[in-house]
């Protein structure tokens, strides 16, 4: 075989190593990025509620789009998320809270997303109540 025959066999070798490299690469790529499964938009979000001064602490429901009055604290759920029950737990709300002050004026104090599986991280932290995420459901 001559010289030039035998770079044009290793060549053609090397080209089609990469190409198996490359296609193998795209397919587990491709594989990577299967969609994930549509969330769950939930009619009720679920609430729990801590009154500092007496120590109670308040489970609530309350309709998305509705206010729910906890002491001075109003609490409109926007959105209730969850995911589907063969994935992962993970429930997630966006969330208004209003105050209304002695002088009955409305203050808004808290304005976004609060997770129920981290009820520390947006909770809403009020000298007198406390009110956090703990679920979202369908009925």
């Amino acid at each position: 075989m001559s010289t030039e025959m035998r770079k044009f066999t290793a060549f053609n070798r090397i080209k089609h190593v990469l190409a198996v490299f490359a296609l193998s690469g795209a397919t587990l790529f491709i594989c990577s990025l299967s969609a994930p499964a549509e969330r769950i938009r939930n009619p009720i979000a679920v609430f729990s509620g801590l009154d500092k001064i007496t120590g109670r602490t308040t489970i609530f429901n309350i309709r998305i789009n509705e206010t729910y009055q906890f002491g001075s604290l109003q609490i409109t759920p926007r959105i209730c998320y969850t995911n589907p029950a063969d994935e992962a737990v993970k429930t997630d709300s966006f969330v208004e809270v209003n105050e209304i002050t002695l002088d009955q004026k409305i203050k808004r104090i808290f304005t976004g997303w609060m997770f129920a599986d981290s009820p520390g991280l947006n909770a809403v932290d009020h000298p007198i109540y406390d009110a956090w995420l703990i679920n979202c459901k369908q009925k």
